[in-house]
């Protein structure tokens, strides 16, 4: 009767435990990050009698976690991705948005041009100079306007990536914690209790949506836990916390450093909410103010340009009309010597919308672009002969000690300090500076036009005559004779005249100021043609054009954010399905379980009735 109550009891305890696991389960049905438990049961040795074994009950072997390391580890992968893809859309999005808004470049190009237009149909009227000046004020705030939301937008993500950094290190102590115990609890009772690895995944979980990681088990059941570029996050029962640092060259600019090393990985961190902060912000808002301001620098070029070649009303040659910044030079913090660099702009066509590192080894200057290719130097850094390259001029002063080095940013800022120069209506140079005109007796084919050279001349506006002595000689006021050469342009006095087609002895032109500077339009004209004008890329694309080519990159992010998104949360939810099939509570399944230990409950607490009944009918037997 001994061994029949010993093994009711063992069957009693065993539907016990499994009670216990399946309320434990229930209970946490809606815990995030919980695995279903799973009681495991062995029967007990039997013993032996003459020639056959009687059972002794059962053991309660484990309660142990439904477990997968491949859909856990899946799980993270997705968690990471889709981390990346929900704050990239997030920020593609966002920029999207600002370059749709009010502030829409392309409008205030095409009211600006439109007022250039209607100045040139009534190029005396002061109300329309007055409309003019307008919109080019407008023009200037709506440069002004999207740079100051990319800078906006550039200072958030620093703060961004100051908090996930914070986020990161928090959840990296909670995970060594968390080591530290299961670790403690392995070494005491063998393994460790199925709700503390719970508890440990979800914070890898959590941590996987903040940035790519990879995670290496270890034999005492304590985990370690890398970065995607191999930095140490968690080892065993240490965390690794990750920090920020000021960029070299820009102290507004926030960079990710490593644990104790201190050294910049910004550039190898790829997955999670970080990742995508830090690839949204060197591969689509830097470019994106870079092309900004290319697209000021073209329009105050080339529209400058143009208006220096007519004269207002008073008959002065036009001034500069627009402002904008031009390159901006930045000394690293890690200099020692007193180097100074000054940057501007040698050839705006040449601007390839790339920034570059100007570095001095102690004997010679060296330049590369922000990629580490190699570019190649003209001149030698002086004032009289200034380093050229990639359509800068750049001067080098000072005393550069062996590693310092400059950073150059030729366009990133220009947008932000656009202006217009001109506030006097009767400034606008919409007239022609000259008027050029062929003797009547001609006999060769060629045309003259006119156009400033120097407008700081002061002989600039005095009349000449351009006479012929042979179709390769000629001069000018009776002086002596020059030599004419086909297709070079006569340059006297400040200006240059160009002639299309082929002179003839005896042929002569005059040049004379122009008369009616408050009626002509011809500079008007060509004013208007500033909008179609190839600048940048060799002289390739226009104002326009460039913030057309701003609007797609941005357009074209923004729609592989979205894609991505969708494509990653797919995997997730995928990844998350296969892990919950196998971890998940499923209250159905565990209504059943709940129905079979009852039933062995109560079975096994029968066995115990029955065998207190025959031990009392036995006892009963031996007192009569």
């Amino acid at each position: 009767m001994a061994d029949m109550l010993s093994t009711g009891v063992s069957g009693l305890l065993a539907s016990q435990i499994g009670l216990s696991t399946v309320s434990h389960n229930v209970a946490n049905v809606n815990t995030d990050g919980y695995s279903r438990q799973v009681v495991s049961f062995g029967a007990r040795l039997p013993e032996g009698q003459a020639g056959y074994y009687v059972g002794t009950g059962v053991n309660t072997v484990a309660v142990q976690r439904a477990y997968s390391e491949f859909l856990n580890s899946s799980l993270w992968s997705a968690s990471s991705g889709q981390g990346r893809a929900s704050t990239m859309a997030s920020l593609t999005s966002q920029l999207n948005n600002q370059l749709a808004g009010s502030s829409n470049l392309q409008t205030s190009l095409d009211s600006f041009y439109g007022a250039v237009q209607d100045m040139a149909n009534a190029p005396s009227d002061t109300a329309s100079r007055q409309v003019l000046l307008a919109r080019a004020g407008g023009l200037a705030t709506t440069f002004r306007a999207l740079s100051g939301q990319f800078s906006q937008l550039s200072g958030q993500i620093q703060q961004q990536i100051g908090d996930a950094v914070d986020a990161i290190n928090v959840d990296t102590q909670s995970i060594a914690k968390l080591n530290d115990k299961i670790r403690s609890f392995s070494s005491t009772n063998g393994m460790p209790p199925a709700d503390l690895l719970d508890q440990r995944d979800a914070l890898v979980k959590k941590l996987a949506g903040e940035v790519g990681i990879s995670v290496v088990p270890q034999n005492d059941n304590t985990i370690s836990v890398f970065a995607g570029n191999g930095q140490a996050l968690v080892t065993g029962t240490q965390a690794h916390a990750l920090g920020t640092a000021a960029n070299v060259y820009d102290a507004t600019r926030v960079e990710v450093v490593g644990a104790g090393s201190g050294n910049v990985i910004s550039g190898r961190i790829g997955g999670g909410a970080l990742g995508a902060l830090l690839d949204f912000r060197s591969n689509v808002l830097d470019p994106a103010q870079i092309q900004l301001g290319r697209a000021a620098q073209a329009m105050a070029g080339a529209f400058n340009a143009q208006h220096a070649q007519g004269v207002d009303l008073h008959g002065d040659v036009g001034g500069p009309f627009f402002a904008a910044a031009g390159p901006t030079v930045q000394g690293a913090s890690t200099n020692t010597g007193s180097g100074t660099v000054s940057a501007s702009i040698d050839d705006i066509g040449a601007l390839s919308g790339k920034e570059y590192l100007l570095s001095y080894d102690g004997s010679a200057w060296s330049m590369r672009d922000t990629a580490g290719n190699a570019v190649a130097l003209g001149g030698s850094g002086t004032a009289a002969d200034p380093f050229t390259a990639a359509g800068l001029s750049l001067v080098v002063g000072g005393g550069a000690n062996a590693g310092d080095s400059f950073r150059v940013q030729p366009s990133r800022d220009a947008a932000a300090g656009f202006s217009v120069l001109i506030d006097q209506p009767d400034k606008v140079a919409a007239a022609a500076p000259f008027v050029v005109a062929a003797s009547a007796g001609n006999t060769g084919s060629a045309a003259a036009r006119a156009s400033i050279a120097d407008g700081a001349d002061p002989s600039l506006f005095n009349a000449a005559s351009i006479v012929f002595s042979s179709p390769t000689s000629y001069s000018i006021d009776g002086g002596a004779a020059q030599t004419f050469t086909p297709g070079q342009p006569i340059v006297h006095n400040g200006w240059s005249m160009q002639l299309d087609g082929a002179p003839q002895a005896g042929d002569s032109f005059s040049l004379k100021p122009n008369s009616n500077a408050q009626g002509d339009n011809a500079n008007a004209l060509m004013l208007g043609k500033v909008a179609n004008l190839g600048v940048l890329d060799g002289g390739v694309t226009s104002t326009g054009r460039a913030y057309s080519q701003l609007v797609g990159q941005v357009g074209g992010a923004g729609a592989l954010a979205k894609d991505e998104l969708t494509t990653q949360t797919a995997v997730y939810n995928q990844a998350m399905s296969a892990q919950q099939s196998v971890s998940g509570v499923n209250l159905d399944e565990e209504a059943a379980n709940l129905v079979r230990y009852q039933q062995a409950y109560q079975a096994s607490a029968q066995i115990i009735s029955t065998a207190n009944s025959i031990f009392n009918a036995l006892l009963g037997a031996v007192r009569s």
